[in-house]
C-alpha cells in the first residue's frame, strides 16, 4: 500500500499522507503501479469530461486539458520544457545538455514546445469529446506512464541527483516487465495495436535521441517521454 501511495504522491496532486522517505523498496516497487496511477488519473478526466457534457465541446475540452494539467501538477510538461530547452541550447554537448535542464529558467524554445504540445492535446481531446470516445481519454495516461517504465529498465540513468535514481536502483525488474506487457497488452486491446505500436516509436527516438546527447536518460527525459507519449496516442486514435 506504501508504493501505491508513494506513485500517487510523486504523481499527482491528489492529497495522500504519506512520506516519501519511507524505505528504498517500496520507494522502488513504487513504480509498479505508475500505470494505475496513469488509468485512475485518466478515468478522473473521462468523469470530468462527462459533469461536462451538457456544456459545449470546447468548454468541456478546456476544463479537462486543465484537469489534466492541475491533476499532474504539471510534473511532466516541466520536464518536456527543460528537455527542449537542453535539446537546442546544448548545441550538441552532453555536460551543456545537462547543466540546462537543471536550471529552472525556461527559454523561448521550451513555452513553443510546451503550446504546440498542449494545443495538439487540445485538438485530439476534442475529436474525442465530440465522438463521445472517452475509453481512449482513460487509456492515455496509462499509456504515458507505461513509457517510464520502459525507460528505466531499457536505459541507463544518467543524473547523479534528485529522487529518480534511487527509483531505479530499487526497481524490482522482473515484476517492472510483466507490468509493462500488461499495460500494453490493455492499451492495443482497447486503443487498437496501429495506436499503441505508434506510440511505443515516438518513445524509441525518445530513447534513441536521449543516448545520441545524453548517453542516457534523466528525470526530465521521463517527463518529456510522458507528454509526448500522450500526444502521439491521442494523435494516433484521432487521425487512424
Amino acid at each position: 500500500m506504501d508504493s501505491l501511495l508513494i506513485a500517487l504522491q510523486f504523481l499527482t496532486r491528489i492529497p495522500v499522507k504519506n512520506s516519501l522517505t519511507t524505505d528504498d523498496a517500496a520507494l522502488g516497487r513504487s513504480v509498479l503501479y505508475y500505470p494505475l496511477v496513469g488509468f485512475l488519473i485518466g478515468v478522473l478526466l473521462s468523469f470530468i469530461a462527462l459533469v461536462m457534457s451538457a456544456s459545449s465541446d470546447m468548454v468541456a475540452t478546456a476544463v479537462v486539458l486543465s484537469a489534466w494539467v492541475f491533476l499532474t501538477g504539471g510534473l511532466h510538461l516541466d520536464g518536456l520544457a527543460d528537455c527542449a530547452d537542453a535539446w537546442v541550447g546544448g548545441m550538441g554537448s552532453q555536460q551543456r545538455s545537462l547543466e540546462i535542464m537543471k536550471d529552472p529558467a525556461a527559454g523561448p524554445i521550451a513555452v513553443l514546445v510546451l503550446l504546440l504540445t498542449l494545443l495538439l492535446k487540445f485538438a485530439a481531446i476534442l475529436v474525442l469529446i465530440q465522438q463521445n470516445n472517452l475509453t481512449i481519454l482513460m487509456l492515455t495516461p496509462l499509456l504515458g506512464r507505461t513509457a517510464i517504465l520502459i525507460l528505466m529498465l531499457s536505459t541507463p540513468y544518467v543524473s547523479s541527483q534528485g529522487l529518480a535514481e534511487k527509483i531505479v536502483q530499487n526497481l524490482p525488474f522482473n515484476d517492472a516487465r510483466l507490468v509493462i506487457v500488461i499495460s500494453l497488452a490493455f492499451a492495443g486491446l482497447v486503443m487498437g495495436w496501429a495506436n499503441v505500436l505508434l506510440a511505443c516509436g515516438v518513445l524509441l527516438w525518445i530513447r534513441y535521441a536521449a543516448l545520441s546527447r545524453l548517453g542516457g536518460v534523466t528525470g526530465d527525459v521521463y517527463g518529456a517521454a510522458v507528454e509526448l507519449m500522450e500526444t502521439a496516442g491521442l494523435l494516433a486514435v484521432v487521425l487512424l
